[in-house]
């Protein structure tokens, strides 16, 4: 019976190796040869031109899960600043990044898959461990001052753009999750997820040109907030073509992507995508810069939130 049973074992191990790779790409690394694709790739022109050029700040420091594209969208922001000459970027890796004084710098903040860990998912906490030695009291307290920092910050007219994993920040934070437009509950295996444009008219999905993106990506799927829909829904993507949902759905799509108002500011979130992969797609990186323009406030389009039947 061994040799029966090192047999099972050795095909169940050799099948979930397929599966997981199936369900994985492999990194990519960030070669000069990688960065020159990508700046062919990127557009050279505006969708709104002649503005003055903005100051960004990129957050890309993770203390939970750490997506490996991390590098390459900061890298691709870098690009996206440089080819239009709209956009002066700085990545940052310090919580005092979120001090008043220095948001006061930046006309927008992106946060680059800068995912806490769990199960607090407050990224705030997560940092102010990482680098103080403040009791667990001092740094609760704290990192509710740098949350409403950034919440204000958008407020009173700052840009938010949050890639992908970002949507985490403050995961568990009601106030944020509506901020935000929602906040992250789970998604199933990779796979191959073609997201489609709510409203092919709406100047910023016109990169899709009415053909959405077809590309292998983590297919989010969100709580709290996020059923609020106080947003201006972007892409969806349809439940019934996904697989290994872990709960049944009642809602037929799912919001991918979205812009919204806070205040006298601006956010927009795309959750695709999780693969470097995604950006030998054009029209995601005119998608990115479109979303760029709209969160300092170039780009002028219907944000109200969407009409629920």
């Amino acid at each position: 019976m061994k040799p029966i049973y090192t047999f099972i074992t050795l095909l169940f191990l050799a099948c979930s190796s397929i599966q997981l790779s199936a369900q994985s790409l492999e990194a990519i690394k960030i070669t000069e040869e990688w960065k020159s694709k990508i700046e062919n790739l990127a557009p050279t022109q505006l969708t709104v031109p002649n503005v003055t050029k903005k100051k960004i700040l990129v957050f890309s420091k993770a203390t939970g899960f750490d997506h490996w594209t991390i590098p390459h969208n900061a890298e691709m922001l870098k690009i996206l600043g440089k080819k239009t000459n709209a956009f002066e970027v700085h990545i940052k890796y310090d919580i005092e990044q979120f001090e008043k004084k220095n948001l006061k710098k930046y006309d927008a903040v992106i946060f680059n898959n800068c995912n806490p860990s769990g199960p607090d998912r407050d990224l705030f906490s997560d940092l102010l461990r990482q680098n103080t030695s403040l009791s667990d009291a001092e740094i609760k307290n704290k990192a509710s001052v740098y949350e409403a920092n950034m919440m204000a910050y958008v407020a009173k007219g700052g840009g938010l753009m949050i890639l992908h994993g970002a949507i985490t920040v403050q995961n568990n934070s009601m106030a944020f999750s509506k901020l935000t437009g929602g906040s992250f509950d789970y998604h199933p295996k990779q796979q191959e997820i073609h997201v489609k444009e709510v409203d092919k008219n709406h100047p910023m999905v016109r990169a899709f040109k009415g053909k959405g993106l077809v590309h292998v990506d983590e297919p989010y799927f969100f709580k709290n907030a996020y059923f609020d829909y106080n947003f201006r829904p972007l892409l969806f993507m349809e439940v019934a073509q996904l697989e290994g949902l872990k709960k049944e759905v009642k809602e037929k799509v799912v919001y991918v992507s979205w812009i919204k108002k806070h205040g006298k500011g601006r956010v927009f979130y795309s959750s695709p995508s999780h693969n470097a992969h995604s950006m030998n797609n054009p029209e995601l990186l005119q998608f990115f810069l479109d979303g760029l323009q709209y969160v300092v406030g170039d780009l002028k389009c219907d944000d109200s939130p969407m009409k629920r039947s």
